[in-house]
């Protein structure tokens, strides 16, 4: 006789436990509601977005937890009262009592005990914040590419005829006696004619820059060099420079020059926004929220250069505006300092995100991988 066999499967206990981890572990808010539309089940993901503890929430009714969002509260009353499944892709916030409002989509589905009897409904919502911010950064990398690629030609185009002129205004000079009075129209038009090249020059850096030559970069240095500077810089006005630096952050691997024209030009454009007194901050840190993944490779992690400051900040209408090129809220400045930063971190395969209030100040977060 043949002993027994292990029967194949897992036991209802077993399946409990896997389902409880699945819920405590996924990165989704999920929220259960009962027959009556009282809340169940309130899961990790869904604290965190909602800004609630589960033992505030369990028990209440989701009119209460949807308070005044009527696309949320529909889905609910739907796949209750209707017993079908339904879902909202386009231009849902999730509101919250201590925070700015969420991008999210929300699906709610009915819960069946039995073939014909519904138990509730489970709706997961989830956060498209990370997602918004990938779509700008690559809105912002096609806009740059393209204005780039015209700048170029533009420029190249702009070269030509203005070496002519100033050829022609230094001949003009040395035909004339030092005490000519049109010596000063020579040297007017010399001089403007080399701060058009510059900006040109800069054009030319912006839809043809020079390949990155990729070596090992020590974060830590390069921002105490150019803190160092912009301390002297600022020596007129009281501003405090504060660095939170991570020691233990090994090098990126990337351009130094190009890395230190990006932060040079980002801590610089902080120290402007404070016109008298105020703080810039700079801190480095292991990045929670991406991962750089390439085919064929380890997923590699990647760092966070935060720079903030107490200025004026940024309108919200300028907000996206202040990439394109020749665009700027500065009284002084070329408005092409943002759209080489963003090319220059583009190169090294990084992102930027920016948040900015009016009175309140900037802040700019650049991501960067630790390997390529």
């Amino acid at each position: 006789m043949l002993p027994d066999q292990p029967k194949s499967g897992t036991s209802p206990s077993t399946d409990s436990a896997l389902y409880g981890m699945i819920l405590e572990n996924i990165d989704r808010a999920v929220v259960a509601f009962d027959e009556e539309g009282r809340i169940s089940l309130f899961n990790p993901a869904a604290e965190a977005l909602m800004d609630r503890s589960s033992r505030q929430t369990i028990g209440k009714h989701y009119q209460e937890l949807f308070k005044d969002q009527d696309t949320l509260l529909y889905l609910v009353k739907v796949a209750l009262e209707e017993g079908r499944s339904i879902t909202d892709d386009e231009g849902l916030y999730l509101h919250r009592s201590n925070a700015a409002p969420l991008p999210v989509n929300a699906y709610a589905a009915p819960i069946y005990a039995s073939k014909s009897n519904q138990d509730g409904v489970v709706m997961i919502i989830r956060d498209l914040s990370r997602i918004k911010e990938l779509e700008g950064t690559l809105r912002r990398a096609d806009r740059l590419s393209m204005l780039g690629t015209l700048a170029a030609g533009l420029a190249h185009e702009i070269k030509n005829p203005l070496g002519g002129i100033k050829g022609a205004a230094q001949l003009l000079a040395m035909e004339l006696s030092d005490e000519s009075s049109m010596l000063d129209y020579t040297q007017i038009m010399i001089k403007e004619v080399e701060r058009i090249n510059f900006i040109i020059e800069e054009l030319m850096d912006l839809g043809n820059p020079r390949p990155p030559e990729i070596g090992e970069v020590e974060l830590t240095r390069i921002l105490d060099d150019i803190v160092l500077l912009q301390r002297e810089a600022a020596r007129g006005q009281n501003i405090k420079f504060l660095l939170e630096l991570d020691p233990s952050i090994p090098p990126v691997q990337g351009d130094e020059g190009l890395l230190t024209r990006l932060f040079l030009n980002l801590i610089k454009n902080a120290r402007e926004a404070i016109e008298h007194e105020g703080e810039v901050l700079i801190e480095t840190r292991i990045s929670s929220s991406y991962h750089l993944t390439s085919p064929g490779r380890r997923s590699s992690p990647m760092v966070d250069i935060t720079i903030s400051d107490t200025g004026c900040g940024i309108n919200p209408e300028e907000l996206d505006r202040i990439f394109t090129p020749y665009f700027t809220t500065k009284s002084k400045g070329s408005g092409l300092g943002l759209a080489i930063s963003q090319k220059i971190i583009e190169d090294h395969y990084g992102l930027l995100k920016i948040e900015s209030s009016p009175g309140e100040g900037t802040t700019m977060i650049v991501s960067l991988p630790l390997r390529r």
